[in-house]
């Protein structure tokens, strides 16, 4: 039987990754009127758990090896979990305020921002057609965030574009410690407890009392974006940015279904068209990189 190649791996991994996702916004807006730094939280400690039974697993089985950062990526790792910080609780403010599919999207800036930070870190060129691509998407973006002089309607679609810019860094960063050989558990459990403790003051100042119902859908929520971390996580480390970060859009597909099913949430056309944009600005830049590889 023919091997799956790398890409391949890639591929799948980051559709699953992006069903995981989609999947999680819907437990995330499903556990109601709960601030999103607490629903950030579970997310995280859900992973946490997961991340540092699998780490405690790799320790028995290769000891300190399995837990030993490689020279040169603590900076990287530090970085991914800032910017993640920011990509989660970017996207868990907008998932609360706008529609599920609009708040994906705005997420999905992120593989754009991937190729940018990984020329910065990776010193992975980009080619004009790209650059091009990266610069309509963003213009793309401004149909779905909907600039207005009233702030308000306008910041939570600004907080998800953000929330986009810290995934993208938190990915190239982890395209980066894939070529330093870093655990990729250890580098989910460090972003986790990370996360984690930045949420800590207000759950000690102004924790929400939480039913049932908004306790599971928590839970839920911090399984899928456990899921959906672990396999981006696995997706990077078998293939570059330029040959998969197209089909992370499956998510915008999984989002737009899922909203409609559990909300009723249909977005206008100014968000249609915006999804037209960068969708077909991500189907440029991926065939043209596979036309004109190095």
């Amino acid at each position: 039987m023919k091997s799956i190649s790398d890409t391949t791996k890639g591929i799948i991994l980051i559709i699953c990754s992006a069903f995981c996702f989609a999947l999680m916004a819907v437990f995330v807006k499903l556990a109601g009127n709960i601030h999103f730094v607490q629903k950030a939280f579970f997310r995280n400690a859900v992973a946490f758990i997961i991340a540092l039974a699998g780490t405690l697993n790799d320790f028995k089985k290769n000891g300190r090896d399995a837990i030993k950062l490689p020279k040169g990526a603590f900076l990287y790792i530090f970085l991914r979990a800032v910017a993640g910080s920011v990509g989660v609780f970017g996207n868990f403010y907008a998932i609360d305020r706008i529609l599920l599919a609009d708040a994906a999207i705005l997420n999905k800036m992120a593989p754009f921002f991937t190729l940018v930070f990984c020329y910065i870190i990776l010193k992975e060129k980009i080619k004009p057609v790209p650059m091009l691509c990266i610069i309509t998407a963003f213009l793309g973006s401004i149909l779905v965030i909907k600039p207005s002089f009233d702030f308000s309607k306008m910041l939570p679609t600004l907080v998800a574009f953000a929330g986009g810019v810290g995934a993208g860094l938190a990915y190239a960063s982890i395209r980066k410690l894939s070529y330093l050989k870093c655990n990729g558990k250890l580098i989910i459990l460090f972003f986790s407890c990370f996360s984690m403790m930045l949420s800590v003051p207000y759950m000690i100042t102004n924790f929400n009392p939480m039913t049932l119902q908004q306790f599971l859908c928590l839970c839920g929520a911090g399984c899928c974006a456990a899921g959906g971390q672990f396999t981006i996580t696995a997706a990077y480390y078998h293939a570059p940015a330029s040959k998969i970060s197209i089909y992370d859009y499956s998510q915008i597909i999984f989002s737009t279904m899922l909203g409609f099913i559990f909300f009723g949430q249909i977005p206008d056309w100014m968000s249609f068209a915006g999804y037209v944009i960068i969708i077909s600005m991500a189907i440029v830049n991926y065939v043209y990189t596979h036309r004109h590889q190095d």
